[in-house]
């Protein structure tokens, strides 16, 4: 049986919510000098998902934070440049994530795992995986597509020897992403394109996992066990392991059941500042978790985009309104030209329309889009007031 800490600090429940969103850029002046790139080495992982309805995931969380940053200059902070190193790399954290170059030698940990482990969804056909090996050394970068094709039919799910032998090559770490084409990976040897300094496996699994653990608390600001190991999808386990080497103090939140830790730099300073108003990707950080969100905000967060739509509550690709420090309402968006749709627009009550109009405003106005458009409020009686205030905001 584990011992736990007697906590340091009690937390209000709304001292535990203001902690979180800080963490998370949400409150406070948003750090524009550092740009994407600070987001990024803020957050310590940024999801990747094929899903573009107003932008990509990845796009849609630094504009979260920032306003309306130039897309480009989105892609430009991520990617790999000309002779420069890659700032960013892609591989298995929370879920497939871009994650800040220098951490690099902490994910040795899972590197390792993968190649010890026995059994694959994917048949990696016989010398498969030294011909891709071969042929990035002798030609890379290189798309799947260059190394022999990505699918053997069209099923999303068919890849060819090819695309199985590069994926594994980067789970092993032999391979990395280094940029996108139309979404396609690049990859290249991870010999040729990791900084030298850091191309090495030599920390062990408990130094790898106390970076981690570090890193997510200082991320969510404050969280449970199951926060901290959802962030980096670590097991509970490897948590209790090493959290009291962590550099995290226990803290007790008013109304959470479980014991917490918080980033101690976090409880120096009271939060304050300006809340952000926006919408958030329903891949944002501040949502990953389920039980957390529900926990923190009262909130209840569902991606339904691989829902049957007759089942859908929300939509497709709800976005969570985020104002005041409080997550608001939702909106499941479209495009149609140069009008963002909001096809589907979930508000708590009448107070929460200015906040909902402004947030559309400024997506629409990033996505360059001139007008927005509603099409269904779940609550029809406000429905007049949000199209007026949209009218107001545009005009």
């Amino acid at each position: 049986m584990t011992i736990l800490p007697r906590p340091s600090t009690d937390l209000s429940a709304a001292e535990a919510r203001r902690i979180a969103l800080r963490a998370q850029g949400f409150l406070g002046a948003p750090d524009r000098r550092s740009g994407v790139r600070g987001v990024l080495r803020h957050l310590g992982a940024v999801q990747l998902d094929t899903i573009s309805v107003l932008a990509r995931s990845h796009e849609l969380i630094p504009y979260a934070r920032l306003g309306a940053v130039g897309r480009a200059t989105v892609e430009d902070a991520y990617w790999k440049s000309g002779a420069e190193p890659p700032r960013a790399f892609e591989y298995w954290s929370h879920a497939a994530c871009l994650l800040p170059i220098e951490e690099w030698p902490h994910f040795a940990f899972r590197r390792r795992a993968y190649r010890a482990r026995p059994h694959w969804n994917h048949e990696l056909p016989d010398g498969a995986y030294d011909q891709v090996v071969k042929q990035l050394r002798a030609q890379g970068p290189l798309t799947a597509t260059d190394l022999g094709g990505a699918k053997r039919t069209s099923e999303w799910w068919d890849w060819s020897g090819a695309k199985v032998a590069v994926e594994r090559a980067l789970m092993y770490g032999e391979v990395v992403c280094v940029e996108r084409r139309g979404w396609k990976r690049v990859y290249d040897l991870a010999e040729r394109a990791i900084p030298t300094a850091l191309l090495h496996d030599g920390l062990d699994d408990a130094e790898c996992l106390r970076r981690l653990v570090g890193l997510a608390g200082r991320s969510l600001g404050v969280g449970t066990r199951a926060d901290l190991a959802d962030y980096h999808r670590l097991k509970g386990e490897q948590v209790d392991a090493v959290i009291a080497d962590s550099g995290l103090v226990p803290v007790a939140v008013e109304g959470w059941s479980k014991p917490a830790w918080a980033d101690p730099e976090a409880l120096a300073t009271p939060p304050r500042g300006r809340h952000r108003t926006t919408l958030l990707s329903p891949f944002d950080s501040l949502v990953w978790e389920r039980a957390r969100t529900e926990r923190i905000f009262g909130f209840t967060h569902r991606l339904e985009a691989y829902v049957p739509k007759p089942k859908r509550v929300h939509g497709y690709f709800a976005m969570p309104v985020l104002a005041g420090g409080r997550l608001v309402g939702r909106v499941d968006p479209a495009r149609e030209g140069r009008t963002l749709v909001a096809k589907q627009v979930t508000l708590d009550g009448p107070k929460t329309v200015p906040a909902v109009a402004q947030a559309l405003v400024e997506a629409a106005g990033w996505v360059d889009c001139t007008d927005v458009r509603v099409e269904r409020v779940d609550a029809p009686e406000l429905r007049e007031p949000l199209t007026a205030e949209l009218s107001r905001a545009l005009a």
